[in-house]
């Protein structure tokens, strides 16, 4: 059966907002200003969850702190711009971007050009809504949005000054250039056009109709000259309006990812009329619903703000990307359209296979399976499973295959509509590309060695692709083994045990290889290298995760034992020259990375969970918090966050594919999460306090846990998780 076009499901989702369930407001409880500081990158403007626009401000200056667009300590907004990366520490899109003004404006030199102050004290930040004053103009700006489009309202004082609204599609930031733009008037109220850009995104494409709620008085459109390409220009449009009469100025702007039809079709379905404030309530409802899956009691109003702000940064992408009828530019430049499902982008999939999509299993199988339908699509049409794809181009950021990891474990638990075949096909194509990033050295030494430099491996990374490949080889196994593939399921075994190859028994650690055999000589496992990826020889230690007791086994059981211990007590020299992504530290342990992510449970598999529940309870409390500077590191696309979501629940998925969960310790008294099933699974903290991390015992449904995991299984069938404190 086809699903209900998505206009539908907007006005469903608002209507079940009257239920008990969805009743609280949970959009008013989210941060969005958190990780606009430190090293965070996020931004602060409005979207709906998933949604394809991401309208937010840009303070106009490129650097890495303003990756994002925006910088907490920064005064000064030059645009607010429909599409932004949340966290990635790559420096792209910033597109459509408008800036209302009153004569004269104000201009500096590029790159900052036509800008106002702003203050702290006069910004609104909150799921669905952001608002802001911005000072020069005394003008005060609103966004909210759609799935598709993007609505700012704009109140200019009434004091006789010209009113301008400057779209500059030539404007651009960090790794991102127009190569071409195009900007036509329809008629007084209506404007539509395109803006072609490379940066991180390869020959990205956005189309665009924007409608203005007064007539446009006059306009001037200047093409300028483009260094990059010749044959395109870089639009930059004045409008100007009447300055009187009205104080009130709407701006509502349909993206497309296929076409100026594209465009306008999306805006005629999501948002028909110029009332402002209908959209916003929609975007909060939108919130609303998604944010009361999990409902939470107990802890700090501080600890509240940030786990509903985590949840609300782990819906923030993947992004949609295809028009209302489901249209959509494939990876391969042709139009495609998803029939029965909507298809999404915007995957870190090196970030978020950790925790992310396992969040997005529980909570909306629905939509996971659309994730995945997306990533098989896209591998079809690239020939190969995405690495870290947006606007139907593969960005060929990071390493592995991870979305055979997602695919994986999106069918082992049970995620409905997708093909397994297709499935395993694709998983089984990539595993197998001899001549790409070093794959057919892997297969035939077992290892990626670090002396062999080929075309496609970009970074050497050799140790960690090795680590990596060997993981997601065991998700193929594990899929192949459920679909009784015994082959295959034999072949991606053994290659799963490649991790092995890399362990020198010497210095007990991982350790970079040469073709010829031989390990690296005067190798330190402190040392950040060419051959480990944005970590060092600690972090990928425990890159294992398909196999902890085999790695237990192989290091041995004492020695293993006390490696994780250092792992969390050996602290950097005072004088060392740790990276920008080596953050929220303790001892070697780095938060503010992922491939760290997953190491505080493995204190599980080991026999001694309350070094589990210690160093979590510690991660939750001394590396989170509810202020600009409150994450520890990149947000990457949400799986910073999604860390959080679990961990605060109690449990966390070490090894994804696994179909379990670790057990840590809950944060909070109690928590009930409402399954699309129509379950309801509740985890109680009996004897809680805030200062209370041990724990006793744990029951399931009032029965003893004899092991340190739940399933997959246990928590879709609905029940009780008892924690009893101590």
């Amino acid at each position: 059966m086809m699903r209900k076009t998505l206009i539908s499901i907007i006005f469903l989702a608002a209507c079940t907002l009257h239920t008990t369930t969805y009743a609280k407001d949970y959009a008013s409880k989210v941060n969005t200003l958190i990780g606009t500081d430190y090293t965070g990158n996020t931004y602060p403007g409005a979207q709906v969850p998933f949604g394809m626009v991401q309208l937010s401000p840009d303070n106009g200056l490129p650097g890495w702190d303003r990756i994002a667009g925006y910088f907490y300590p920064d005064s000064t907004i030059a645009g607010f711009s429909h599409t932004h990366l949340l966290g990635t520490g790559a420096g792209d899109l910033y597109d459509i971007s408008f800036m209302p003004v009153t004569l004269p404006y104000n201009e500096a030199e590029e790159p900052l050009g036509i800008h106002s102050r702003f203050s702290h004290k006069d910004e609104t930040a909150h799921a669905g809504y952001y608002q802001v004053r911005l000072t020069d103009y005394d003008i005060n700006v609103e966004l909210t949005a759609t799935p598709r489009c993007g609505v700012q309202r704009y109140t200019f004082p009434n004091d006789g000054k010209e009113r301008m609204v400057i779209l500059d599609l030539n404007k651009a930031m960090n790794w991102d250039a127009t190569v071409d733009s195009k900007i036509s008037v329809v008629d007084s109220f209506t404007i539509e056009g395109y803006r072609y850009s490379d940066g991180w995104a390869r020959n990205q494409r956005v189309w665009f109709r924007t409608r203005f709620s007064q007539p446009i008085k006059s306009v001037e459109i200047d093409s300028k000259a483009l260094k990059n390409n010749r044959d395109g220009v870089g639009c930059i449009a004045r409008f100007k309006f009447a300055s009187e009469g009205f104080d009130k100025l709407v701006v509502t702007t349909a993206l497309s990812p296929t076409s100026l039809a594209g465009a306008q079709k999306n805006l005629q379905a999501e948002a028909v009329s110029d009332d402002f404030d209908a959209v916003r309530r929609q975007a909060e409802s939108l919130w609303n619903k998604e944010l009361g899956r999990i409902e939470i009691e107990g802890g700090s109003q501080s600890q509240e703000t940030v786990f509903y702000t985590s949840l609300y940064h782990a819906m923030s992408a993947p992004t949609l990307l295809c028009d209302v009828d489901g249209s959509y530019l494939g990876a391969d430049r042709q139009l495609h359209k998803a029939n029965g499902w909507f298809n999404y982008e915007t995957c870190s999939l090196w970030d978020t296979y950790r925790a992310a999509h396992p969040l997005y299993d529980i909570l909306m199988p629905t939509r996971a399976s659309d994730m995945v339908n997306s990533l098989i699509a896209f591998s079809k049409e690239n020939g190969r499973l995405p690495i870290w794809n947006m606007w139907s181009s593969e960005t060929d950021m990071m390493i592995g295959y991870h979305t055979a990891s997602v695919i994986a474990e999106a069918i082992l638990k049970g995620v409905p509509n997708i093909n397994k075949e297709e499935a395993l096909a694709e998983c089984v194509k990539t595993a197998n590309l001899d001549d790409y990033r070093g794959i057919g050295l892997y297969k035939k030494l077992g290892y990626v060695p670090y002396d062999v430099k080929e075309p496609t491996l970009g970074d050497d990374w050799s140790l960690s692709r090795t680590l990596e490949y060997a993981y997601d080889d065991a998700c193929i196994a594990a899929l192949a083994k459920s679909m009784n593939k015994t082959d295959l399921y034999k072949e991606f075994s053994k290659r799963a045990q490649n991790y092995r190859n890399v362990y020198c028994k010497g210095n007990t650690f991982m350790q970079p290889r040469h073709s010829d055999g031989s390990f690296q000589p005067a190798y330190s496992p402190d040392e950040y290298t060419s051959h480990i990826c944005e970590s060092n020889g600690w972090h990928y230690m425990w890159s294992v995760q398909h196999d902890i007791k085999g790695l237990e086994k192989l290091v041995g059981k004492k020695r293993f034992a006390e490696k994780l211990d250092s792992f969390f007590t050996y602290t950097p020299a005072a004088n060392a020259e740790l990276p920008l992504f080596s953050t929220g530290m303790i001892g070697q342990y780095a938060h503010g990375n992922e491939p760290s992510h997953h190491a505080a449970y493995i204190f599980n598999k080991i026999g001694q969970p309350h070094k589990t529940q210690k160093y979590v309870r510690q991660i939750l409390t001394e590396l989170y918090n509810d202020t600009p500077a409150g994450l520890c590191g990149n947000e990457d696309c949400g799986q910073m966050s999604a860390w959080y979501v679990f961990s605060a629940l109690g449990f966390y998925p070490l090894n994804p594919v696994s179909c379990e969960y670790e057990i840590g310790s809950p944060l909070f008294r109690n928590a009930t999460i409402h399954l699309e099933n129509g379950n309801t699974f509740k985890v109680e903290a009996e004897g809680y306090s805030p200062e209370k991390y041990l724990v006793r015992e744990v029951l399931l449904n009032g029965k003893r846990l004899r092991s340190t995991n739940i399933s997959h299984e246990d928590i879709l069938k609905g029940g009780t998780l008892t924690f009893v404190m101590q």
